[in-house]
Order: structure tokens, then C-alpha cells, then sequence
């Protein structure tokens, strides 16, 4: 019987949750879901000049928006809780001198300023940089000699040539790398003592029993030479599954550099997209359920999810595909929720002023308008005014004709027939005023609406009457007849 599947992610707190990362962590997720197995969330952290606490928390608060929660890690504990690499130092050591007692590694004596000169040398040659392995068989002389002068080693991880690493990958099929290509014998622990990627991240997997390894295939160079520290451990090696990068429209890879906060997580969290929208997308990027289906929940998605139908081809992030699917939650989650979440967008005015109740109509009155939630103070700040502005362009445009003046006269003088809080008898008052003044279209609708809200566009007029209610309908009514007089 196979073991109980065991995926994970691990991100380095070098900068914020990238969308790259945020699929991957979807990914693994779903799969763990699915199969009813365990999600590890641990830090890889060995990067000890960049790391930093704020981006830990800043990937923990994404992962947690996106509904992404784990099994073991942050927050859950276990046995390798927070799972930072840091913490396990003297570990990653220990497994090295494992690795050399059997022949695998060995101590490497270079100065970085040699290193550099053979990375120099190598510039005008035809073969890619790579480590020429030249302290793999010292000498016990030459071995004394590095060590009187003080120098302080760093291990290598011995790769073989020549020498083919293949594997199945769950989602890009039969893979084969030429272990010439891999930059001849690899640090694996540097002379500060301090493990790199590649040998801390197999100790990891070996440690926490991951099964399954899912992440993207800009990894799959590092795949090869981690099988063969696999090997050289003598662990089974894990499943590994490489999805395709993600692109923006013109086939570049999402990068800070180019694309600035718009491929962090957090600038959607803050704008205003809702995690339903961001999980949605981000898994429909290279994977199609199996009926077309576009809209999902999560939990839909953990019941479907498989890796052999992710694409191999590369995904492409459109922010306007993205707005679509945004758009449909803010209108299709529900009303309560989505007022929730709208409040801190309206800081800015006094919500107060309104019932729990008359704030979901107002948000509601809304929402089909709406992209992200960040656009909601803009379209709802008239509902809040003590006094609207009105610029001499609207007063042109919807208030100077005779007829707006009837408008909002007739509508003031029949204020006690609107049944507020129903918005379609509200409108249905005003289609009946209409017809007894002959008039509708723009020269019905407009002076209201540019009474009430100072926009001609917006939510149903029906509903900002509703809403608004009896005295501020009269107050602002009152406030134009004088502006217009």
C-alpha cells in the first residue's frame, strides 16, 4: 500500500507571496485535498541576508486569504514547526559528513577570488560555466596546506559523468537531463556552514516525508541534481510534478523587476479582489475541470483536481480575465459578505448613518458596477454626503432645463407616495410622475439622479430613493430647487 500523500510548500521569506508561489501552493493543496493527505507549509530560509520577518508574515496572511490553510507548520505545529531552515543547522551538517564518510561529498578549500578567476577564465570559451572539480581528490598535503593557511571549506555533493537523470513528471511526462550539464560538483553546504537550496530542501523532504514534490518547472534543473542527492541518501525518491511558468500577455516571465507589485498577492488583497476570484483564476490558468466548468468554489476544486490535466503550456496572467472573474463574485457571493468585506473601504464616511441593513442595500446597489472592492467609496460616497457637489457641467447637462425643475418639484410635492424600502415601487412612483408630466428618458431621470447623487450614472433610482430615504431625498431635492431658482 503507498504511503499517505505528503505535499508542501515552501517559499523563501526573501520577498512577498508571489502569484507564481500562490498557484503552487494551490496546487499542492488541491492535491493533498484530493487524496485526502497532508499540506506542509515550512520556510526555506537559508538565505539569511534577504530573509525577513515581514515577509514570512506577509506569505502567511496570503496563504491564509486565499483559504490556503495548512496541516502542519505556522501556527499548527508539529514536529518540525515553524519548519525553518535555519533552525536546523547543525542537521543539514550532520547529513553532509553522512555524505562524505560514504564517498558522496567532499571538503573544498577554493577562495571565493578563485573561484571567480575560473568563472573569469571560462568567459571565452564556448562551455558554459561549471566547477572543473579540481579539489575532488586532494591530497593530504594539499589538504594541510589550505588548512595552515586558514582556509575554511565548503562541501561538494560528488555528480557523476557521464551520467542521464530521468524521471515521469505528473504533468510534463518523461524527463531527461545529461549530468554534464549541471555545473560539475555542487556546494551543498557553504564554508559559513550554512546549507544551500539543493541539499537542504532533499533533508527537508526526507525529514517531513513528502511523497510529492509539485512546484514549477523553472525547479526542473534543480529536480536532477536532487535526485541523485536522493540517491546518494539512499531514500526512496519522491513523485515530482512541474507546472508551466506564468507569463504575462507578451510571453515574459512575471517578474518584480518588470511587473512591480502586480505580481504579489497582497496588491490584490489590498485592491479589493476577492480570494474566491484569485483561487478561481489561478487554477483555471493551466487546468480545465473536466465539464468546462469556468466558476468554482475550492472545495469544487478538491474534489476534481488532477495533476495529469494541468497543461505543459505555459500560463498566461491576464489582469482582465481576472477583473471578470472578480466582477461575477462581488455580484454572486453573498450580500452580507460582501458588505463585510467593503467596510474598510468606506473609512472615509460614516457608515453609522445607516442600519446594518440599509448598508447591504447599499452595497448591493452597487455591486454590479463593480471590478474590486477598492472602487466601492467612489461609488457609494453620495449615499454618505452631507452635501453633494454640484459642478457647473452636471448642472448644465441635467439640471437646466425648465422641465428638471417640474422633476424635482412634483417629486417633492409627492414625497409621502414613495413606499421607501421598496426600491421597484420607489421607481414605479417616479415612472407614474413621468406620465402625468409627460415627460421620461434622460428628462425624468436625469434631474432626480443629479439631485440625488450628483451622477447621472450609477445604481437603479429606484434604489438610491429607497435607500436614502424620506428626509434626505427632501433635504437634497430642496438643496438643487434653490441651486436651480
Amino acid at each position: 500500500m503507498p504511503p499517505a500523500v505528503r505535499v508542501r510548500i515552501a517559499p523563501s521569506p526573501t520577498g512577498h507571496l508571489h502569484l507564481g508561489t500562490a498557484r503552487t501552493a494551490l496546487y499542492n493543496y488541491l492535491y493533498a485535498r484530493r487524496n485526502k493527505g497532508t499540506f506542509v507549509f515550512r520556510l526555506e530560509d537559508t538565505d539569511e541576508v534577504r530573509s525577513q520577518e515581514n515577509y514570512t508574515q506577509d506569505i502567511i496572511d496570503g496563504l491564509k486569504w486565499l483559504g490556503l490553510n495548512w496541516d502542519e507548520g505556522p501556527d499548527i505545529g508539529g514536529p518540525f514547526a515553524p519548519y525553518k531552515q535555519t533552525q536546523k543547522i547543525d542537521h543539514y551538517t550532520e547529513v553532509a559528513n553522512k555524505l562524505i564518510n560514504r564517498g558522496h561529498a567532499y571538503f573544498s578549500y577554493e577562495t571565493p577570488e578563485e573561484l571567480a578567476a575560473m568563472k573569469e577564465a571560462q568567459k571565452d570559451t564556448d562551455i558554459a560555466h561549471r566547477y572543473d572539480n579540481s579539489h575532488r581528490n586532494l591530497s593530504k598535503d594539499q589538504v594541510e596546506k589550505y588548512v595552515a593557511e586558514g582556509r575554511i571549506p565548503s562541501i561538494r555533493f560528488k555528480i557523476e559523468e557521464p551520467r542521464v537523470i530521468s524521471w515521469h513528471d505528473n504533468i510534463k511526462g518523461e524527463i531527461a537531463i545529461e549530468a554534464s550539464v549541471l555545473g560539475g560538483d555542487m556546494v551543498i553546504v557553504k564554508s559559513n556552514g550554512v546549507a544551500i537550496y539543493n541539499f537542504a530542501v532533499v533533508v527537508d523532504d526526507i525529514d517531513m516525508k513528502m511523497t510529492h514534490v509539485i512546484r514549477g518547472e523553472d525547479h526542473i534543473m534543480n529536480t536532477a541534481k536532487q535526485i541523485l542527492l536522493y540517491e546518494a541518501l539512499n531514500h526512496q525518491v519522491p513523485e515530482f510534478a512541474h507546472a508551466p511558468l506564468i507569463f504575462d500577455l507578451d510571453r515574459a516571465k512575471l517578474s518584480k523587476r518588470k511587473h512591480g507589485e502586480a505580481v504579489h498577492i497582497n496588491k490584490y488583497r489590498v485592491d479589493g479582489y476577492m480570494p474566491e476570484a484569485m483561487v478561481n483564476y489561478l487554477a483555471a490558468m493551466s487546468w480545465t475541470l473536466p465539464d468546462g466548468k469556468e466558476f468554482f468554489s475550492l472545495p469544487e476544486a478538491c474534489e476534481m483536481f488532477d495533476l495529469y490535466k494541468i497543461s505543459k503550456s505555459p500560463a498566461v496572467f491576464d489582469v482582465q480575465k481576472l477583473n471578470w472573474y472578480n466582477a461575477h463574485y462581488i455580484r454572486s457571493l453573498p450580500i452580507e459578505l460582501i458588505t463585510e468585506r467593503a467596510k474598510p473601504y468606506l473609512t472615509l464616511v460614516e457608515t453609522q448613518t445607516y442600519s446594518s441593513s440599509e448598508l447591504e442595500q447599499i452595497v448591493g446597489s452597487v455591486r454590479d458596477g463593480l471590478t474590486m472592492l477598492s472602487e466601492i467609496m467612489g461609488a457609494t460616497e453620495f449615499y454618505f454626503a452631507k452635501k453633494l457637489q454640484i459642478t457647473d457641467e452636471l448642472k448644465e447637462k441635467a439640471l437646466s432645463k425648465d422641465s428638471a425643475k417640474k422633476v424635482l418639484e412634483a417629486t417633492l410635492k409627492h414625497l409621502g407616495d414613495f413606499p421607501f424600502g421598496d426600491h421597484a415601487g420607489c421607481k414605479a412612483v417616479v415612472d407614474k410622475l413621468g406620465v402625468e408630466l409627460g415627460l421620461k428618458g434622460k428628462d425624468l431621470y436625469w434631474p432626480l439622479r443629479a439631485a440625488l447623487s450628483g451622477k447621472v450614472q450609477g445604481p437603479d433610482l429606484g434604489a438610491i430613493i429607497s435607500i436614502l430615504g424620506p428626509e434626505r431625498v427632501k433635504s437634497r431635492l430642496e438643496d438643487i430647487l434653490c441651486l436651480c431658482a
